[in-house]
């Protein structure tokens, strides 16, 4: 489980296809002596396992195997060398839940179809797969590519967020632009809700 608050950004640093599962071993900044093997992280909000953990000069790099339900239904497949991607460790217990809760299973990929910068912050409005948009609520949350944000409006299929400076800062949605692909997971809450109202 995890919060939706990005801890780290990291980078792609190797992809090495296997067959239908690709390995990738992506750069951080986090301790390796902290990182045990088949721990998860939410890589851009995708719960992965690592299986290899090392130290490469200043840097931490681990890698992960993505399977191809990952690939099909995650950016996980388009991430190249130099990618950078949301990531944040495993929630301990204890520890403080300053998002929403998240699993790390991505419902499907949204898209950017606007951005506005005003104040140093950013307005984006998100298209959202159409079977997802029920799941979706004005002042609900919503993770995308793993940060934990708050749903401002909602128009049918679309949506929109506001990033406040520190969240541009310390996550990739300080590059993200109109077009771009996201990983989005609807709130669990939501879910269920609408499970067990028949929905």
């Amino acid at each position: 489980m995890f919060t939706g608050i990005v801890t780290d950004i990291g980078e792609i640093v190797a992809v090495e296809p296997r067959g239908e599962l690709r390995r990738l071993r992506i750069a951080c900044n986090y301790d390796a002596d902290g990182i045990a093997l088949g721990a998860s992280i939410a890589c851009a909000g995708t719960c992965l396992t690592v299986v290899a953990v090392a130290r490469e000069g200043a840097r931490t790099v681990f890698d992960v195997d993505a399977a191809a339900e990952t690939l099909a239904r995650t950016t996980v497949g388009t991430w190249a060398v130099g990618t950078r991607i949301n990531l944040e460790r495993a929630l301990r217990i204890g520890d403080e839940l300053g998002g929403h809760i998240v699993t790390g299973h991505i419902d499907g990929i949204a898209r950017i179809m606007s951005r506005d910068d005003f104040d140093g912050m950013a307005r984006y409005w998100i298209e959202t797969p159409h079977e997802l948009s029920r799941f979706v609520a004005q002042k609900g949350s919503v993770a995308l590519d793993g940060a934990s944000l708050t749903v401002n409006e909602v128009e049918g299929d679309r949506f929109s967020i506001l990033l406040i400076p520190h969240t541009l800062a310390v996550t990739t949605f300080v590059a993200r632009k109109a077009g771009d692909a996201l990983n989005i997971e609807a709130d669990l809450m939501a879910r269920y809700a609408a499970r067990l109202s028949g929905q």
